[in-house]
């Protein structure tokens, strides 16, 4: 596993893009889209609510990061097969204990248990349910997270299986980075370090052409593997490789 080391949330996002693009291996995926991806990365950031909590390259800035934080904190009324809100706040769609519809507040639960004994390992929540994800071609990418108290802070490590690098990420680790800070606040604590782990980090190198642009500069803040360069085809760079 890499590990990548940033002060902010935003800066973490640029390093684990250039280290995609430009060490990468090129795979199609089971849905048949062109992807390049690496090994599981760790990216822990020491100040998570550090400036910039955005990259000034992606596409999805201030407005839009706020707006996914806000719905995974208190819900949205569109649409979707799932949501983390739904996931974490009120888990157990479509299960029943003893009779009883299953719904479970995890992220009540985690604030009780480190209000409770503040040294606890089992603050954690999770996202699958295997009644409906199996079944799912659009499945929670975000698994797990774990919240733990040392040395006065609340800190956060998070699990996803697979996660889009590109387009995602920043806007997964502003919105989490958000509950982080959510729960420390009830707990009447500071935020620690964040460790945002991703098993499969990947990039849609075809289909996110246009949001790779602003990451690599044409070529002189990143230059990639050949199979995106030559995909990509907006500067001169795919010519040479």
């Amino acid at each position: 596993m890499r590990v990548i080391r940033a002060p902010s949330i935003g800066g973490a996002h640029e390093q684990v893009i250039r280290m995609i693009l430009e060490k990468g291996r090129v795979l199609h995926t089971e849905d048949e889209e062109a992807t390049v991806e690496f090994e599981e990365v760790a990216l822990q950031v020491d100040t998570p609510l550090a400036e910039p909590s955005v990259s000034p390259h992606s596409r999805f800035q201030q407005k839009f990061v706020e707006q996914y934080a806000k719905d995974l904190l208190h819900g949205s009324h569109a649409n979707f097969e799932y949501d983390y809100h739904g996931r974490l706040f009120d888990w157990g769609e479509r299960l029943a204990v003893d009779g009883q519809p299953v719904h479970v507040d995890q992220v009540a639960y985690i604030v009780e248990k480190l209000r409770s004994s503040p040294v606890s390992r089992r603050a954690i929540a999770i996202t699958w349910n295997p009644v409906i994800d199996e079944k799912l071609d659009d499945c929670p990418c975000l698994q797990l997270v774990q919240c733990i108290v040392r040395d006065g802070k609340l800190c956060m490590r998070v699990i996803f299986r697979s996660n889009d690098m590109l387009t995602a990420a920043g806007a997964n680790m502003y919105a989490l980075v958000r509950l982080q800070k959510s729960i420390a606040d009830q707990l009447g604590i500071p935020c620690g370090t964040y460790t945002h782990i991703s098993l499969v980090p990947h990039i849609y190198y075809i289909r996110d052409a246009h949001d790779i642009e602003p990451f690599c500069g044409k070529g002189k803040l990143i230059q990639p593997v050949r199979e995106v360069c030559r995909a990509c085809q907006r500067c001169d760079r795919a010519m040479t490789v």
